[in-house]
């Protein structure tokens, strides 16, 4: 997992292609104009997803997660939330759902980051994630979760 800010996105010259092609999209377009809903960049290659919803205060509301053919790439445009994260290796993980690319897992969180606007955060398949959480208080939250396909 990676945990940066778009505003610092010259540190990151070392990810894949289709990785700076969301910081470019992101650079090159007025997100927080779009409405809720899917939107493709490459086919199934690289696509994000817009989504809004108020932030949980209890963990006890989300769920573990993690995905085998995509990368997820969540960007804060507006809110504040509350991510945990830990390793999939480390928890107890579910039957995974192959047409949603989605991977339940039970355990406990490892780390957690505190996003706002501007900060982005990349999970690989080995990562688990449990998003919508508090971060002091509920938030409303508009952020997009770009998913960028792994090689096969």
């Amino acid at each position: 997992m990676i945990y940066g800010s778009i505003h610092q996105q010259n540190h990151y010259n070392f990810l894949s292609d289709n990785i700076k092609k969301c910081f470019a999209y992101i650079n090159e377009h007025s997100l927080e104009s779009y409405e809720k809903g899917s939107y493709v960049i490459d086919d199934d290659n690289l696509f994000f997803n817009l989504v809004e919803y108020q932030t949980k205060d209890s963990e006890t509301d989300g769920f573990w997660e993690a995905h085998k053919r995509y990368i997820d790439l969540h960007y804060i445009i507006s809110g504040r939330e509350k991510i945990n994260l830990g390793f999939i290796d480390r928890m107890e993980q579910g039957t995974f759902v192959e047409a949603d690319d989605f991977l339940p897992l039970n355990g406990k969180a490892s780390a957690s980051v505190f996003m706002e606007p501007g900060d982005f955060l990349i999970c690989y398949p080995e990562d688990a994630h449990m998003t919508a959480l508090s971060k002091e208080q509920p938030s409303s939250v508009k952020k997009v979760i770009f998913k960028i396909r792994l090689p096969i």
